[in-house]
């Protein structure tokens, strides 16, 4: 069963009579093998990628105008140049036409809007006809049980989960809201800072040197300063950040998950960070990235021109474009299939890389390896450790 994930619209318009099938012809025949086998309609048809091409015209005056639907499985970075293929079509037959790309429709997202809109009305229904808010019920019994199982512990009465005595690991969060919302995903090791007022509590101190300990904070600055001060007076073991800008206390069950799954040791995780997160504690003193010589960063010295010019259309394309030696273009690539292709051996005679996406410490290590000697990306991940053979850079630092 074909399943459309977008619908191309287009306007046609022809100056001359012809007939639904002109069109469609003229679609296929004209878009054949621009971009190899892999974008050609009839192969992308016979795959089940396209539906079946719709189109509707009329005629006005001697003219033929209507519209053309083409529904797509593809992902929405190929069905977009779908959608520009058909714009270049300029003759139906003996005649000159224009085809206007008027709107790519997300029609899984046009169908949740209408799911979510009927359940609104379903529910402003159930509530006219009950007496009872369940809604209101749930809450205060989802409520209840957080709050019957949060204990006040140590002489502080830091609230805590019912096994923070009882487990190995303890999870260390910053305030009572943080404690909540991780019992509501059913982590019952959990104990807060709050009411330390300013300092650190005695007693997480304490269990620190008993227990293996996750710092587990907020994604923003005042998490890096709670951090500092806990790596002062606690044993430390593994950390773990919300997301950039997010809260502990809003976290889905399913990214605090990830969040602990993703904790580092600390000594890993003061390598990943700026120096500034690192000073004053003595017990950890880990080794900084190796600088990147100045030559590095001089954008002149190293890209040529056209390919500067070539680095402003990457933007927002997420592909990514391999060089050789005399910096001609070998290849085009997504950036999600980048490391893979390098990895696989696919890309020979590859000098540099420029790519619509994160430099990971992951990529610049197999760039490194195959010899690259040029890696510039949008942005800059964390990277620990930068080899002396490859130059690293953002586009904001070539165009500065």
């Amino acid at each position: 069963m074909f399943m459309v994930k977008y619908m191309v619209r287009a306007r046609v318009e022809v100056d001359g009579i012809v007939d639904k099938h002109d069109i469609v012809g003229a679609v296929f025949g004209q878009t054949e093998g621009l971009f190899g086998s892999e974008l050609d309609l009839r192969d992308l048809q016979d795959k089940g990628r396209i539906g079946r091409i719709s189109v509707e015209v009329r005629q006005q005056g001697s003219k033929t105008v209507g519209e053309i639907l083409v529904p797509s499985n593809l992902d929405r970075v190929e069905t977009a140049l779908i959608a520009a293929m058909l714009e270049f079509v300029d003759k139906v037959g003996p005649f000159n036409a224009k085809i206007k790309v008027v709107d790519i429709v997300d029609v899984r997202r046009e169908k949740m809007k209408k799911i979510v809109e009927r359940a609104k009305e379903i529910l402003q229904t159930v509530i006219k006809e009950k007496e009872v808010d369940i809604k209101e019920i749930l809450q205060e019994i989802e409520s209840s049980v957080k709050t019957a199982e949060i204990v006040a512990y140590g002489p502080e009465k830091l609230p805590a989960g019912p096994d923070i005595d009882t487990s190995d690991t303890i999870i260390i969060v910053e305030g009572r809201a943080d404690v909540l919302n991780l019992l509501r995903y059913g982590y019952r090791n959990v104990i807060a800072l709050e009411g330390a007022k300013g300092e650190i509590p005695e007693t997480i101190i304490n269990l620190s040197k008993s227990k293996k300990t996750i710092a587990f904070l907020d994604g923003d600055r005042a998490g890096d300063m709670i951090l500092k001060e806990l790596m002062r007076v606690a044993k430390i073991d593994y950390v773990a950040r919300a997301p950039p800008g997010r809260e502990v206390e809003e976290l889905t069950g399913k990214e605090i998950a990830k969040a602990l799954k993703n904790a580092v040791p600390l000594e890993a995780y003061l390598q990943q960070v700026p120096k500034e997160a690192a000073e004053k504690v003595e017990e950890v003193k880990p080794q900084p990235a190796t600088p990147v010589p100045e030559t590095e960063v001089t954008s002149e010295l190293i890209i040529p021109e056209p390919a500067v010019k070539t680095m402003e259309s990457l933007r927002g394309s997420l592909e990514s474009i391999i060089y050789d030696k005399n910096w001609n273009e070998v290849t085009r690539i997504p950036v999600k299939d980048l490391v893979d292709k390098l990895v696989s051996d696919e890309i020979k005679d590859a000098h540099a890389i420029l790519m619509d996406g994160v430099i990971t410490q992951r990529l610049v290590d197999i760039a490194s390896a195959k010899g690259i000697s040029v890696l510039v990306g949008s942005r800059l991940g964390a990277i620990s450790k930068k080899p002396t053979n490859l130059v690293i850079m953002t586009f904001d630092d070539v165009k500065s």
